[in-house]
């Protein structure tokens, strides 16, 4: 892997105040941590690393930093950035941790995991596509660390997956993750709708039926009940007229 060139000024003035002088110089703080020595506080050109950043986007670099004491280079060696803080609300880049590495020795490194194509099951029967690993932890040389990890999806199809397991990693790179872990699947449409099977449906109407003889058996009944006191009422008998009293004689 090609080394960038990168030029670092060593940082006397430690603290949250002195860091936010930098920040506003257009620096950025830094520290270097590695190497069997004990951390060097720098800070380096926000330009330059954006410039960086931005033609190498998505890729794991190794960093060939220059270490300058004014215009004076005090050393130079490999580091790779380990960590990178970022502003929580304009995402500028705020601080970074560097890590010096020997280049005989390998590395544990994050590198990203892109797709290659579109998936059949997306293209041509409107699934969905659940890319849920994005990055690979990979041990290796330095020197060998790929830009990325490449995955072909243009086969997959509904439910189909791509797992650890699948992936080509280049020669002399590794990585200790569970092989069964799922790299990218293509999921199902959401306007699937999914209709029950034929004997559960059956089962299903079979299981109402008592319910609905029931509820039309309470009905003629509550209809017949109503339609007593009516028919009562006129099958009742007229009262028949009192008894005129017996006339005194």
């Amino acid at each position: 892997m090609e080394q960038i060139n990168f030029d670092v000024q060593l940082r006397k003035e430690l603290g949250s105040a002195r860091a936010r002088k930098v920040r506003r110089a257009n620096l950025i703080p830094a520290i270097i941590y590695g190497g069997g020595a004990k951390p060097t506080i720098i800070q380096a050109d926000r330009k330059s690393y954006d410039r960086i950043h931005r033609q190498h986007a998505g890729e794991s670099l190794i960093y060939h930093l220059n270490v300058l004491d004014n215009d004076k280079k005090v050393a130079d060696f490999p580091a790779i950035i380990k960590d990178i803080q970022l502003h929580p609300v304009t995402d500028e880049v705020i601080h970074l941790d560097f890590n010096r590495i020997s280049l005989d020795k390998e590395i544990e490194i994050e590198v990203k995991i892109l797709t290659k194509g579109e998936a059949i099951g997306v293209k041509r029967d409107g699934g969905t596509l659940d890319h849920t690993m994005w990055e690979l932890d990979i041990i290796c040389l330095p020197n060998n660390i790929p830009h990325h990890i490449e995955v072909d999806i243009t086969n997959l199809g509904i439910h189909d997956a791509i797992h650890v397991k699948d992936l080509i990693l280049p020669a002399g790179v590794r990585t200790k993750h569970d092989p069964e872990s799922v790299v990218v699947t293509v999921a199902g449409s959401m306007r699937e709708e999914v209709a029950p099977a034929p004997l559960e449906a059956e089962a299903a109407v079979t299981a109402a039926e008592p319910e609905v003889l029931k509820e039309k058996k309470k009905t003629e009944e509550g209809e017949a009940a109503a339609k007593k006191p009516e028919a009562a009422a006129a099958k009742k008998p007229e009262a028949a007229p009192a008894a005129k009293k017996e006339e005194k004689k």
